[in-house]
Order: structure tokens, then sequence, then C-alpha cells
């Protein structure tokens, strides 16, 4: 990937509702560096998640572009942005979307058996014992606690070694103790693993923790 890992212009998106049009986005550009973590901040409903969908490649643009690690990633096929997403990015969205019938162990695996990697089940150990969740590998999502079923999708975002991490609101859903610890392990793990990291946010204390924060309602970088 290149230097400048996410480039945005432009960027605007409108839904349509028959005749109705609600434009969420309007004219978005930024960029982001390698190995920079950078939050997107804003109130509910400003946007943030569906700017984060349009990075990603889960949801497309209604003008402007978006070019990931030097590629329009809009102009690949359904496939390859999929095969794009496994490969490149990992995710942590605020309602975790573990699948319950997996324990532990297999939600984290599972990106990295739809990728069809090799070593999965020692690599997913592993980050659960990083994460340090060891002694719940076979435990279910449903006998997890908040805190820890959003550390299961911590190790799961990070099992097929991407280049980047989207953060949807990670501590939206936790109460602000456990939030804080979250917040605090996502920053010591993907820093240790040289990630690049954009978390959408309404959390201050949450985009303090960032290099830099794009405020989305401005349309401009905050002063640090």
């Amino acid at each position: 990937m290149s230097e400048l890992v996410i480039e945005a212009s432009g960027v605007g998106k409108v839904y349509w509702d028959g005749t109705r049009s609600l434009q969420v986005l309007k004219n978005v550009s930024l960029t982001v560096k390698k190995g920079e973590s950078v939050a997107v901040l804003g109130p509910s409903g400003s946007g943030k998640t569906t700017l984060l969908n349009i990075l990603s490649g889960l949801d497309g643009p209604s003008e402007g572009f978006v070019k990931v690690g030097g590629q329009d990633v809009h102009a690949y096929s359904e496939s390859a942005k999929a095969r794009f997403r496994n490969e490149q990015i990992g995710f942590v969205f605020q309602f975790y979307h573990l699948l319950p019938e997996f324990t532990a162990l297999e939600n984290v695996m599972l990106p990295a058996l739809i990728g069809r990697r090799q070593g999965v089940e020692q690599k997913a150990h592993s980050l659960l014992s990083r994460v340090g969740l060891s002694e719940r590998a076979s435990h279910y999502p449903s006998e997890l606690s908040g805190g820890e079923q959003q550390r299961v999708a911590l190790a799961r975002a990070l099992v097929n070694d991407p280049a980047i991490v989207f953060c949807d609101e990670p501590t939206g859903n936790l109460d602000p103790a456990t939030g804080k610890e979250v917040a605090a392990l996502i920053e010591e793990l993907t820093a240790q693993e040289k990630k690049t990291v954009l978390v959408v946010t309404h959390d201050r204390a949450l985009a303090a923790r960032t290099s830099r924060i794009w405020d989305l309602a401005k349309g401009d970088w905050e002063k640090k």
C-alpha cells in the first residue's frame, strides 16, 4: 500500500425515498497516512458511519471518489471489494456483530477461514490472549459481557493482519469505565501492530487518543 492509505475527495452521499432525497454527506475531503490514527468526530446522525462505509467500500458515494492504497475501491467488482475488505480491512462495530452460535475463538477465526489462511486457530488463540480472554475462548457471546464481546471483536478485526482498522463507535455500547479499557486496548494493539486506524465517534475522550481529529460538522481538522 502507498504511504497515503486513504484519500477521499469531494465525497457526497444522497439517499432517495421515492422522489424525496436526503443528503447525508456533502463535499467531504480528507486523507489518512500509513500508520496514522484518525478520529472522525461528530454528533449522532451527522453521517459518520456512512462515511466509514464509503471509505471501506461497504457503500458507494453519490459523488466524489475514494482511493485506498492508491486504488479506486469503488471501481472493483463486488467480489473484488469483498476480497479487499477481507484481506486489507479489520472492522470493530458498536454492537460487536459476533455470531451467537459460534464461540469466542470461532468468531475470531472466521475472517481468516473465509480468506483460507493457514495457522488460523493458533493466531486466534494468540489474539484472544493479547486481549485478556484466553480463558474465555470456548464461551459463546451470550456468556460474555459487553466489554468482553468488544475485545473478541477487536481480536477478530486483527486476525487477518489488515493494513487498516475501521472502528464504528467502538465504545458507544459500553459503560464509561469499560469504554476506557476498550479504547486503551484498541490504541495499544493497533500501535503495536503498526495499523492505520480510523475511528468514527462522538466521544471526545476516545477521539483524543488518536493522532488527528476530523470534525465532520466543520469539514476540517481540529488542532491538537
